[in-house]
């Protein structure tokens, strides 16, 4: 008799998934705020996981595109971008308990998109376990790399969003 072949699951093979990562952070039992770039683009969602039905639910979802209601006419992919996009995404998410923050295979460098978006989920109340050393300076958040004139339009922008959530959340 022939036993039969384990064939490796098709998501670890094409470096998709950790799998191992996945189930520690499902075995936590806290709404995931699953944070992901694409090339112009930045997504944010807050995932539970509901162990009874065995399945995964998106209770939000934020894209960085939204941000041109705001009159932000830059680039929706750049540091101050993902900071007001993070911003926007926790004053508009009900979830003020404890978070975990779900970065998938992502490759994560001190001062990056991802953790720019995080700081503005932190800024704007969300309890995520995170350290300080890996967040972006406030002069890359703000634009000062970027440009003089990116800096006013940053904070423009985020007087809109606190004006708007923030009277939203209430």
């Amino acid at each position: 008799m022939r036993s039969a072949k384990v064939l490796p699951l098709k998501r670890r093979v094409k470096e998709k998934t950790n799998y191992k990562r996945r189930l520690k952070l499902l075995k936590s039992k806290k709404p995931r705020v699953v944070i992901r770039k694409s090339n112009n683009y930045i997504n944010l969602q807050l995932m539970e996981f509901d162990m009874k039905k065995f399945n995964e639910n998106t209770k939000y979802a934020y894209n960085s595109k939204k941000l041109g209601g705001f009159s932000w006419n830059h680039s929706k992919n750049n540091l101050p971008a993902c900071y007001l996009a993070g911003l926007a995404f926790g004053l508009n998410c009900k979830k003020k308990n404890e978070t975990v923050l779900d970065l998938g295979t992502q490759v994560v460098t001190k001062g990056n998109k991802i953790f720019s978006a995080l700081k503005g989920c932190v800024d704007a109340g969300m309890k995520i376990n995170h350290s300080d050393k890996h967040l972006p300076s406030e002069d890359r958040i703000k634009g000062k790399h970027i440009s003089d004139d990116m800096e006013k339009k940053f904070e423009e922008t985020k007087k809109k969003i606190w004006d708007y959530y923030g009277k939203k959340g209430k």
